[in-house]
């Protein structure tokens, strides 16, 4: 039937289009990595119910025409049981209604856009916690301390303005509002500019929603100025590219995790990515990005596994919405019939003068 192509009885196909090039293309590989490296584990042990896990991955550059171009040929062409891990708001927009004539599960995708979560899609299944906890969290953290001149600095496009949102909502509940909202264009950005614009809005905090390399150009340009703000980031900050970029300007930076701390290998499934990658790797670097790819990958096995050995789209989105709870230590995620919403696990984590995480 209709959906449940790509299962066969010695495989099970996933597929995503995913950002492969480009500022965030980078720790789009790291997801991939950590969830092969699950998969792999899984398959060597047997597989699921005696099937191996196959999983591919098309480039789409972030671009929302080619994400709608690369999942029309995964499905109807590669013909895949479910699409894993794809990436972004705007892009997970636009392939749902694929997904839903096609009667193909989107499972994991990389955003935390409230719209996609404030009612169920039958199709739709989330892990990662969304820009809504994470913001709330960070303007929660901002009251805690008192900090009440807050700016804004956000990438003009689809990311920047879901990520705007979110705060401005979490400060309206909270009751703050922002001395100044600037945004930057990350196809034509002006550094000096953004900072300069910054600067005077003389803010004690910055709340950045950016990504990639825009994040660390702009703070770079700030530090050009005399202003020296505490700046928040969310969960798509990438940590490695912060250490390379900032070096010692890095410290002080706060970013929302919505993974365990890398490494606390004192919750399981941390020390099992940690397992899974010395045995494939001894002298491998850990990254967080793989581990939330190593999460994500976990999650969807534990549902394949529940689904039994007639697996079908059905069968699939019965175990998870039967599942109630599933927990990996400190990470948890809660399926039903009414919510497919996934983990609003969120913690706040400054970098230290090492460039590590520190939670």
């Amino acid at each position: 039937m209709a959906g449940d192509r790509g299962v066969t009885p010695t495989e099970i196909r996933l597929g995503a289009s995913v950002v492969l090039s480009g500022p965030l293309g980078p720790q789009t590989l790291e997801f991939g990595e950590g969830s092969r490296l699950y998969f792999d584990a899984v398959n060597a042990a047997g597989g699921v119910h005696g099937r191996k896990i196959v999983y591919t991955t098309l480039d789409d550059g972030f671009d929302v025409k080619r994400a709608v171009e690369n999942t029309r040929k995964l499905i109807n062409e590669q013909g895949v049981f479910m699409i894993y891990n794809n990436t972004g708001t705007a892009q997970t927009g636009a392939i749902l209604p694929l997904a839903e004539e096609s009667r193909t599960i989107i499972f994991g995708p990389v955003t935390g856009a409230t719209a996609f979560r404030n009612k169920v899609n039958p199709y739709l299944f989330h892990v990662r916690a969304s820009y809504a906890d994470e913001a709330r969290r960070i303007v929660s953290q901002l009251q805690n301390t008192g900090i009440s001149r807050v700016a804004v600095l956000y990438q003009d496009d689809g990311l920047g303005k879901t990520l705007l949102t979110e705060l401005q909502q979490a400060a309206a509940t909270a009751k703050i509002s922002f001395t100044a909202e600037l945004k930057l264009d990350p196809k034509a950005p002006d550094y000096a500019g953004a900072a300069a614009a910054t600067e005077s809005a003389q803010p004690q905090a910055v709340l950045l929603g950016v990504a990639g390399d825009t994040m660390t150009n702009f703070i770079k340009a700030t530090w050009q100025t005399s202003l020296r703000p505490v700046f928040y980031g969310f969960s798509i900050a990438n940590v490695d590219l912060i250490r390379r970029d900032l070096k010692e300007q890095a410290r002080g930076i706060v970013l929302a995790q919505i993974m365990p701390p890398l490494r606390n290998t004192t919750i399981p499934v941390v020390a099992e990515y940690h397992r899974a990658l010395r045995e494939k790797n001894p002298s491998a670097v850990p990254s967080a990005f793989q581990l939330e790819g190593f999460v994500h990958a976990k999650l969807l096995v534990e549902g394949l596994r529940r689904a039994g050995r007639n697996l079908s789209t059905t069968s699939f989105t019965k175990a998870m919405e039967d599942a109630g709870e599933i927990s990996f230590g400190r990470f948890a995620a809660r399926y039903s019939p009414s919510s497919h919403n996934g983990s609003s696990y969120v913690e706040l984590a400054i970098v230290d003068n090492t460039g590590q995480l520190r939670y």
